[in-house]
């Protein structure tokens, strides 16, 4: 019954308020580029300071105020695995707040179409490969991120939930591994890829004979551009409207000794680089299967290298620079 809801083309108003929730973040502000890029002149915007989207009075009385006609809900409380296990009640509670407040204050208020961005790691531990949509609770999660996942599949299934009793137009997209600028560098924190360029830089700095990587390489890995995800998430938001949500990925995979051959050509480093086969490897594959996203006209366009270039092009004008 959902499919036909808000069908046809609908981004076509440039002047229609858009609110961007978590547009200082990776996905966020890729998001606010590329609906800049494209001429939308009247994005709603609100940092964390300005509007606490846990608390459910501030949410409500935001949209009563603004009354936007989009909404693409990005804000979220992300970490990595020591991040996971260390504030598993942060990370389910916070995520639930803020999707509960924004949806159901989105559809109070009159939006015409939300769109709630998940991630990968909603799908079983040992989801066939590639992962398809179907996949969703089919098994157990990887237990390292499940209170992320599960607020992030409460998500899905509320936006579900509000299209079918409402017959509300909620959908929702989930990334693969995103990248590129507004990525965390933290060096303890980050996710692989911005890590290795971290170290390989740090490394070409100092002079360092070797970089030495866990895991023996063989793992592999799907990497998607944020800004191809920013340009899906508009493709979305004007081409689909589905009850199920939609994977989004780039479909080309990379063995992680690939990618580190790949980052340390891209930042320049000229030593070697060494594994350390003790440590672990994680997951041996994670890929999504994105044909549904591909079915309705989306690919992606920017190649791993070019985007690794231009990440590290930001890295060393925004990171290192301001260590300066």
């Amino acid at each position: 019954m959902a499919e036909t809801i808000g069908s046809g083309s609908s981004m076509t108003d440039k002047s229609a308020k858009i609110f961007v929730a978590g547009h200082r973040g990776l996905v966020g502000s890729a998001i606010v580029r590329k609906l800049q890029e494209l001429g939308f002149t009247n994005l709603v915007l609100r940092t964390h300071a300005e509007l606490d989207l846990t608390r459910q009075a501030d949410v409500e009385s935001f949209f009563a105020q603004e009354k936007p006609v989009y909404v693409i809900l990005a804000a979220a409380k992300v970490g990595g695995i020591h991040a996971n296990n260390t504030y598993p009640a942060d990370f389910i509670g916070v995520n639930l707040q803020i999707q509960t407040n924004v949806i159901h204050s989105a559809y109070q208020h009159g939006v015409k179409k939300l769109l709630f961005l998940g991630s990968s790691c909603i799908y079983p531990k040992f989801a066939p490969q590639p992962i398809t949509e179907s996949a969703l609770l089919t098994g157990p999660l990887e237990p390292t991120n499940e209170w992320y996942a599960i607020a992030k599949i409460a998500g899905i299934k509320t936006c579900q939930a509000y299209r079918i009793q409402h017959g509300w137009d909620a959908i929702s997209g989930m990334p693969t591994n995103l990248y590129g600028p507004n990525d965390n560098f933290h060096p303890e924190n980050s996710h692989v890829l911005p890590a290795l360029m971290r170290r390989f830089h740090e490394a070409k700095v100092n002079g360092a004979e070797e970089v030495v990587v866990w895991g023996t390489g063989s793992p592999l890995r799907e990497f998607l551009h944020v800004d191809d995800l920013a340009d899906s998430c508009v493709f979305l938001l004007d081409r689909y409207s589905g009850l199920e949500h939609v994977n989004v990925g780039s479909g080309q995979e990379v063995t992680i000794k690939e990618l580190a051959e790949l980052v340390k050509e891209v930042v320049g480093f000229e030593g070697k680089l060494g594994w350390d086969s003790s440590k672990p490897d994680g997951t041996p594959r994670k890929l999504m299967d994105s044909s549904k996203l591909a079915s309705l006209g989306w690919t992606p366009k920017v190649s791993l290298r070019d985007g690794l270039r231009q990440t590290y092009e930001w890295y060393l004008e925004n990171v290192c620079a301001a260590k300066k």
